[in-house]
């Protein structure tokens, strides 16, 4: 397939980018360089099957291609929130001109959505049919309900087009190319383990998160992409097994050897204090569920942070 991938130089896009190109597909990669970097792409730059644009979609692009993924926005809290404005443009004036060019198209759709729109849930595991607990009004809603608001724009386009658009909910994913200070938890305590200097706890530490490495992320997104019925649900992508802050700051310094200590900080405004997905919908309908687990994705991501430190 020719396929439109947006977001293309970020964290997930790069990894995304290489896996399409492994398995024969022509990508367009499009990114603004807000987040992401080229370096992350470095290697993919002379690939014939790769083209890359310097480009904001919240511009409208247009190309004959068969499939769009869009992953285009930043999905840490450090960046999402300096230009909340931005943030929220980006997930509506983004999502609505993608589906306008699927429409033109007849290209499959995929949205990167997240477990932001879950917000602090009140129900764990989060499976997809929970509405959420959002707040609208916070520091986090140009992220949350942007997101909110795309995937809304994706099932209406459906309903009212007979696009065929997909969304999928990724839960906290980690790996090489996540990028040094950009706010992550996973690479905030790998840094500052590796550089022995105090890892940063919020709140008192028992707020639980659920881990994926990259790989397996992208596995899952590929086999949605391949997919050929459209599932119409969206589908929660990550890893279904929890750790609490202070267990995930315990298995980094062990892994890295560091003699960083634990400093506690406030808790964040509106930080979730539970997150982890039900992948019950992924396991029956893509076949799908993460095989590398936490000791093994600290590792491999560590190592990467030796290299570039």
């Amino acid at each position: 397939m020719k396929i439109l991938l947006t977001g293309a130089a970020g964290f997930l896009g790069s990894h995304l980018s290489k896996k399409l190109i492994d398995n024969d597909h022509e990508v367009i990669g499009l990114d603004d360089l807000s987040t992401g970097s080229i370096k992350n792409i470095e290697t993919l730059i002379d690939n014939p099957k790769f083209t890359f644009e310097e480009h904001d979609v919240r511009i409208p692009f247009k190309a004959k291609v068969d499939a769009i993924l869009n992953f285009a926005c930043p999905a840490s809290p450090v960046n999402y929130q300096k230009d909340p404005v931005r943030t929220i443009e980006t997930n509506f004036l983004g999502m609505i001109n993608l589906l306008h060019l699927a429409n033109e198209t007849g290209a499959r759709i995929i949205q990167a959505s997240t477990s932001e729109v879950y917000g602090d849930p009140t129900q764990s595991p989060q499976k997809e049919s929970y509405w959420g607990n959002v707040n609208p009004i916070g520091i986090r809603s140009c992220y949350d309900e942007g997101k909110r608001a795309a995937e809304t724009l994706c099932f209406d386009y459906r309903r009212q087009h007979n696009l065929d658009t997909r969304v999928i909910r990724i839960f906290n994913t980690y790996g090489p190319n996540m990028a040094i200070g950009d706010g992550r938890v996973v690479s905030n305590f790998i840094v500052q383990a590796l550089r022995n200097e105090p890892i940063n706890i919020y709140g008192d530490g028992k707020q639980t998160r659920s881990f994926c490495y990259v790989s397996n992320l992208v596995e899952g997104i590929y086999k949605f992409l391949q997919l050929e019925i459209n599932p119409e649900t969206p589908i929660n992508l990550g890893n279904p097994n929890k750790f609490t802050m202070l267990e995930l700051a315990k298995v980094v310094i062990e892994i890295t050897n560091s003699k960083s200590e634990l400093v506690f900080n406030p808790l964040p405004l509106d930080d979730p204090k539970q997150r982890c997905p039900d992948i019950t919908l992924a396991k029956s309908i893509l076949k799908w569920e993460p095989t590398v687990q936490l000791n093994e994705g600290i590792e491999k991501t560590a190592s990467y942070f030796k290299q570039i430190l």
